[in-house]
């Protein structure tokens, strides 16, 4: 064990963070990160269309939901390469790059807009309603979205110094970004059209990419793969690296899975073997990490009021409003990351518990498998499984959870805090033999 903690901290650890900071990588997150509020407020309008299954005179909130969470990718085809450019300092080429990359996704969407639409037709539909209904817009476009935007990034990012003019030039500076600006903008418009066009490549972009990346979204359905991806969450994170690391990989078919189970459920389709268990809703709202990921709120518990230590309890009792809603920095940083007694617990409860819910879900349907957007991660435990599930069976699965979290964590915590407790009790005692000394 000594030796798996030191490869990892020496090794392994500083590897992983060299990634997170890599200014690629950051982009990617920090621009998903800045799509949250349209994710966030598609939530809310998914929630507020089930009233419309009792009321006939609710109204459509699916409408506001196209217009949020339904244009995500495209927001981030836009973000992208202006955070990219920004963060290398090329502030005067960040809109411009923007710009590029909405244009090279929407010309990278086009030839699935006109075969979209051609079914909507079709099927008797004059025209499509809401910019939703062309699937690439949305979440399910968000790999596409995060290619383009890479792409227009690297063009912008290469042309950002390059000028037709010489710097003593007397022309206005607004004039010259105009004409600077045409040549990567146009390479990048060139790019998207002879890639997609019917009379050079030919290429549907976005069902390629799709195509590419449907394995990947089979596998974390999968009961191996679900919990394989539950595991990686917690293994970095135990180590304090931050989770967001993967957010290039999985973000995109949490959002997806999302956005075909709200599909099924319109479509009353919706069942145990079709509905995806790998999305937001299951994992931090429905049943599986309570407390944050780890599933840390029975720690935080422990910690506040059964820990000897005076360590442990004062920590366990600050984390404790933030644990309740879900916020486990605190807790994770201060008890957990590096430290070989309490990663070992994390490790475990990332393979147990996915591994209880997809059994009590897929195989043993105790608990309902959420078919709704629902992306409110700080909502707190079990008010979040009743909104997103629904059943007093979800609720009984939302407390075995608890209570197999509970176990998991409880001898590894008695025994770091009688280690501490101990180390308190020596050094109150030699501070006591310090104050009678002369």
């Amino acid at each position: 064990m000594d030796k798996l903690i030191s490869w990892l901290e020496g090794s392994f650890g500083p590897k992983m963070n060299k990634v997170v900071e890599n200014p690629w990588i950051l982009t990617i997150k920090n621009s998903v990160m800045q799509a949250l509020p349209l994710i966030f407020l598609g939530s809310i309008f998914s929630l507020l269309t089930i009233p419309e299954n009792y009321l006939s005179w609710w109204p459509n909130f699916w409408t506001p939901y196209g217009w949020t969470f339904g244009i995500v990718s495209l927001i981030v085809a836009f973000l992208i390469p202006y955070n990219l450019l920004m963060h290398k300092g090329h502030k005067r080429a960040a809109i411009n790059g923007g710009i590029a990359g909405t244009i090279l996704f929407l010309i990278s969407l086009n030839p699935q807009f006109v075969a979209d639409e051609a079914s909507m037709v079709e099927s008797g539909e004059a025209a499509w309603t809401r910019i939703s209904a062309i699937g690439g817009f949305g979440a399910g476009g968000m790999f596409l979205a995060i290619i383009a935007g890479l792409v227009a990034a690297a063009v912008l990012n290469r042309f950002a110094d390059f000028s037709f003019f010489k710097p003593t030039s007397v022309i206005p500076d607004f004039v010259k970004d105009w004409f600077n600006s045409m040549l990567p903008i146009g390479l990048v418009t060139v790019l998207g059209w002879i890639l997609t066009d019917p009379k050079f490549l030919n290429l549907n972009l976005y069902q390629l990419v799709v195509a590419a990346f449907m394995p990947l979204q089979n596998v974390v359905n999968m009961p191996a793969g679900f919990i394989l991806a539950m595991f990686l969450f917690c293994f970095l994170y135990s180590m304090g690296i931050s989770t967001w690391v993967l957010t290039p990989v999985f973000t995109p078919v949490l959002l997806a899975n999302a956005a075909a189970n709200t599909a099924l459920a319109q479509a009353g389709e919706a069942t145990v073997q079709n509905l995806a268990l790998f999305t937001d809703a299951t994992i931090y709202s429905g049943y599986l990490w309570i407390g944050g990921i780890g599933c840390t709120l029975s720690l935080v518990l422990m910690m506040a009021f059964t820990a000897k230590s005076n360590q442990l309890k004062t920590l366990g009792r600050a984390c404790l409003v933030p644990a309740i809603f879900n916020i486990n920095e605190p807790c994770v940083f201060g008890v957990v990351a590096w430290n070989p007694i309490m990663m070992v617990p994390m490790w475990i409860s990332g393979i147990v518990l996915p591994a209880l819910v997809f059994f009590f879900t897929k195989v043993i349907p105790l608990g309902a498998i959420p078919d709704m957007l629902f992306n409110m991660w700080y909502c707190p435990y079990p008010i979040a499984t009743m909104i997103t599930c629904g059943t007093a069976g979800s609720l009984l699965l939302v407390l075995i959870i608890f209570a197999v979290s509970w176990l998991i964590w409880t001898p590894f915590f008695r025994t770091y805090d009688k280690e501490l407790a101990d180390r308190e009790a020596k050094e109150a005692e030699e501070d006591d033999d310090e104050d009678w000394s002369f």
